[in-house]
C-alpha cells in the first residue's frame, strides 16, 4: 500500500466515527481500566456496540487518539510491510493512544500491538472472533492484555435505550426484538439477517475454509430453532448429513467463537463426566431467534430461558471474576426427568434458578422438583423460579422458592 492511502483511510474512518452518537452508556463501561501497560481488548459479536463502548471510554478520557478499522475493503491488501507506513502515519499524528477496530482482520496484528506497547503507546482493540483473538493474545501478548466481552443490550439496557419500564410489555418487546442497538433504532430485520450472513460466510466459512456451507447453515438453523434444548454431536451429525460428530463439534466451536451462541454444560464435579454429558446451546440474542428460527412460534418457555441465560451470563462476564463466571445446568442422575436450568457460581456461592413461562398445574411438580433436587445437592435453602408474569412464594422441605417475573428479577438487580 501507499502512505497516502493509509493516511486517507484513517482520516475518513476517524471523521466517520467521531460523528456517531455515543449512545447509551453500557454496563461494562465502569469496569474498563485506563492503563498503558496492557492492551485493552473488547470482544463480542459484530454490531453489539464494541466501538461505541470504546468511544464512550475515550469521551470520558478526553485524550486525543488515532483510529483505524481493519475490517475495511480498502485495507484488503494490507500486509506486514505496511506496518512501517502505519508507524509513519501514527508518528505524524503525534498521539499516544491507539484505537484499532476488528483487529483480527489484520495480518500479524499481535506482533504489531506488542511493538506499540513496548514503545509506550496506550492501545484499545476490538475483535469479533474469540478463537483468533485468544490464540494470538496467548502467544504474543501473554500478560500484556486485559480482555472484556461485550454483549448486545441486556434487558435493563434495552429498557433504558427505549425509555420503557420494567414490566411484561417491555419483556415481550425484548423477547421479540433482542438487543442489537442498530436494529432497535431502525426495526429493519435485514440488519439482523445480513449480520448473520456476514458471520456465517465471512467470519466462519471463508476464514476456516469450509466448503460445505450448506451443512454449516443447517446446523445453525437447527440450533437457532431449538435453543435451550439438549443436544449431542452424534444426534446433530444426522441433521447435518455427515457421519462425523467431530465435524459437528468443529462447526459448533466456530459458531461459538463468532459469538453467535454459547454452550452450557451439565454440572459435575468430574470434568471428564462433564465433557461426556449432553449440552445446551443458547443464542446470543433473541432477535436472531425471531428472525431466523423456522419452528419457534409456540415455544415461549425456551425463548424466555434463552433470554435469562444471556442476561445472567453477560452479568457474570462483566463482573470479570473467572471463578464467578461458571454457569451450568443440573440433572439429578436418579431423577432424569427433573432438571434445574441454571446453577450459577457453583464453586463459590451457588445459586439455583429455574425458568418457565408460567408455573401451572401441569408443570409445577416437575419444575419445583428439579429445582429442589439442585438445592439439596448444593446445600442451599433458597432458590428462584423465573417466569413471564407469575409471582409467588413456595415453602417446601425447609426450602424457600421465590417465584418472580424475569422482568422484575433483572430490574431489581440494577436498582
Amino acid at each position: 500500500m501507499r502512505l497516502s492511502e493509509i493516511q486517507e483511510i484513517s482520516k475518513t474512518q476517524y471523521d466517520a466515527i467521531i460523528k456517531q452518537d455515543i449512545g447509551l452508556k453500557r454496563q461494562l463501561l465502569p469496569s474498563l481500566p485506563d492503563i498503558k501497560s496492557h492492551a485493552l481488548v473488547i470482544s463480542g459479536i459484530r454490531r453489539c456496540g464494541k466501538s461505541t463502548l470504546l468511544r464512550q471510554f475515550l469521551t470520558e478520557k478526553l485524550d486525543p487518539w488515532f483510529y483505524l478499522n481493519f475490517d475495511d475493503i480498502r485495507l484488503l491488501s494490507f500486509n506486514s510491510e505496511d506496518y512501517k507506513l502505519l508507524d509513519k502515519v501514527i508518528s505524524d499524528s503525534g498521539v499516544s493512544l491507539l484505537f484499532f477496530d476488528e483487529v483480527q482482520s489484520a495480518i500479524n496484528w499481535e506482533l504489531y500491538i506488542r511493538q506499540k506497547l513496548d514503545e509506550g503507546f496506550q492501545i484499545l482493540i476490538t475483535g469479533s472472533n474469540a478463537s483468533l483473538l485468544s490464540r494470538e493474545l496467548g502467544t504474543h501478548l501473554t500478560g500484556r492484555h486485559i480482555s472484556k466481552e461485550l454483549f448486545p443490550f441486556s434487558y435493563t439496557e434495552f429498557c433504558k435505550f427505549l425509555n420503557q419500564d420494567y414490566c411484561t410489555s417491555s419483556l415481550t418487546d425484548y423477547l421479540n426484538m433482542g438487543g442489537f442497538p442498530e436494529y432497535l433504532k431502525t426495526e429493519n430485520m435485514d440488519i439482523l439477517t445480513q449480520l448473520q450472513s456476514d458471520i456465517i460466510y465471512r467470519d466462519i466459512a471463508v476464514r476456516y475454509g469450509i466448503r460445505d456451507t450448506a451443512s454449516l447453515e443447517r446446523l445453525f438453523l437447527y440450533l437457532v430453532s431449538n435453543p435451550a434444548q439438549l443436544f449431542s454431536p452424534s444426534k446433530l451429525s444426522g441433521i447435518l448429513g455427515t457421519k462425523s460428530p467431530t465435524t459437528v463439534l468443529e462447526y459448533i466451536s466456530y459458531l461459538e467463537s463468532a459469538y453467535l451462541l454459547s454452550i452450557l454444560p451439565c454440572f459435575s464435579w468430574s470434568l471428564k463426566t462433564q465433557s461426556l454429558l449432553p449440552k445446551k446451546a443458547y443464542i446470543t440474542d433473541s432477535g436472531i431467534i425471531k428472525t431466523t428460527s423456522i419452528s419457534f412460534s409456540n415455544n415461549l418457555g425456551a425463548l424466555l430461558e434463552n433470554m435469562v441465560f444471556i442476561n445472567i451470563y453477560s452479568q457474570l462476564c462483566y463482573a470479570g471474576n473467572q471463578k464467578e463466571k461458571a454457569i451450568f445446568y443440573y440433572k439429578d442422575k436418579n431423577e432424569f426427568e427433573c432438571e434445574c436450568d441454571f446453577i450459577v457460581s457453583p464453586h463459590s456461592k451457588p445459586e439455583c434458578i429455574q425458568v418457565c413461562w408460567e408455573l401451572s398445574y401441569d408443570n409445577q411438580d416437575r419444575e419445583i422438583k428439579g429445582l429442589l433436587n439442585a438445592m439439596v445437592f448444593f446445600n442451599i435453602d433458597k432458590g428462584t423460579i423465573l417466569t413471564f408474569d407469575t409471582e409467588d412464594l413456595i415453602k417446601k422441605d425447609s426450602k424457600t422458592i421465590n417465584v418472580i417475573p424475569a422482568w422484575k428479577y433483572f430490574g431489581e438487580q440494577v436498582e
